[in-house]
């Protein structure tokens, strides 16, 4: 009966479990899925990582590769996101260019990192003018249920915390590029951005954490990524209902904490893979 209830009057079905201030997977409605996160699963990036939020999954490669510095700056090298969202992770993505959702999601990515500078882009020169780094970041989905950004995010800062470069220097004689892969070195991570989204039911109710079918019933989302001093580095509202003042306080509010819960988890698996 419950089934066929929720296949003829969807929001309906979610107003009911709503009213009761939880939701039908069991969760409250400010309470996030278990999120889990493995570094270094592909051995043949310079940095990766796979994220898990609930049954949503992005997995994340770093590739570095060299590159002639920008003409307009010559002390800078390059970071390259794209987010990919094949017909693989769900039914609703179909193969071919990147559809806008992907779109969408891969210039949120871009103003993340340019926002926050969570690497400085001067810190991926080698030689001024000469030689500097590109860091390819791709995010494949491997199963879609909502949330994206949130995932993609965690997915970025964990994959860029794991990239290990090897030093190079450029022989003045030749002036080629000489690689020394037995000395690595991390990349300097100067600020941890991580995200938080939320949906808006009926114009005013909050909950985070939406999965795939709570996006598609809410009115409106919104995406709030925030620093670990509580800088506000990105606000994503991609139109749909609007939100007062003190919602959005309170947004960001939530967003600190959850930033708290997230960089806490990561530092402990990092810890964790280090050598004792």
């Amino acid at each position: 009966m419950a089934a066929g209830f929720k296949t003829v009057e969807p929001l309906e079905y979610y107003r009911r479990f709503l009213k009761e201030n939880c939701r039908p997977d069991g969760r409250e409605l400010g309470e996030f899925r278990t999120t889990t996160v493995n570094i270094g699963s592909i051995t043949t990036a310079d940095g990766s990582a796979l994220v898990k939020l609930g049954n949503t999954t992005v997995i994340c490669g770093v590739k570095a590769e060299f590159a002639a510095p920008p003409v307009d700056s010559l002390n800078k090298g390059y970071i390259v996101p794209n987010v990919d969202l094949p017909p693989l992770c769900s039914s609703r993505f179909r193969s071919g260019p990147p559809g806008e959702e992907a779109q969408v999601a891969s210039q949120f990515i871009a103003d993340v990192i340019e926002n926050s500078q969570i690497i400085q882009k001067e810190d991926l020169c080698i030689s001024h003018g000469k030689l500097a780094w590109v860091l390819y970041c791709d995010l494949i989905c491997l199963d879609y249920d909502g949330n994206i950004l949130d995932a993609c995010t965690f997915a970025l800062l964990a994959a860029l915390r794991n990239v290990e470069l090897p030093a190079v220097t450029i022989n003045e004689e030749t002036g080629l590029a000489e690689v020394n892969v037995k000395k690595k070195s991390h990349l300097n991570i100067r600020t941890h951005p991580i995200a938080t989204s939320f949906a808006i039911f009926d114009d005013t109710l909050l909950i985070v954490d939406p999965t795939g079918e709570e996006e598609h019933l809410a009115t409106g989302t919104l995406t709030v990524v925030m620093d670990e001093e509580g800088k506000l580095c990105c606000l994503h509202k991609p139109g749909g209902s609007g939100l007062t003042g003190a919602k959005l306080q309170d947004c960001m509010s939530r967003a600190i904490t959850r930033h708290k819960e997230a960089k806490k988890l990561m530092d402990e698996v990092i810890k964790s893979m280090k050598p004792k």
